[in-house]
């Protein structure tokens, strides 16, 4: 099973495995209520597991809960707002 955590320090939601970065989204803070999704990595050993939408989902889930606005530049998160349109509210 892989765990979301975030690294809020190194600002990237984060998946390790055995002390391994499997996957990551990085965002900058362009204030506290505006993170700016820039990357999402997933390395190649983990495609296709579903890695980056547990990413996305916990972006999502932060951001509601601390009444965050994301604004995605990274292609990733950019398309995936676009399949869900039910996240609509929180883009800037």
């Amino acid at each position: 099973m892989h765990i979301v955590e975030h690294d809020a320090t190194n600002k990237r939601f984060q998946i390790m495995d055995n002390g391994k970065l499997a996957a990551e989204m990085t965002y900058v803070t362009s204030s506290p209520q505006l993170y700016i999704i820039d990357h999402t990595f997933v390395d190649d050993a983990y495609r296709g597991q579903g890695l980056g939408d547990k990413l996305f989902s916990a972006m999502i889930h932060h951001a509601r809960e601390n009444s965050i606005k994301l604004m995605p530049l990274c292609p990733f998160a950019k398309g995936r707002f676009e399949r869900h349109p039910e996240h609509a509210d929180l883009l800037l």
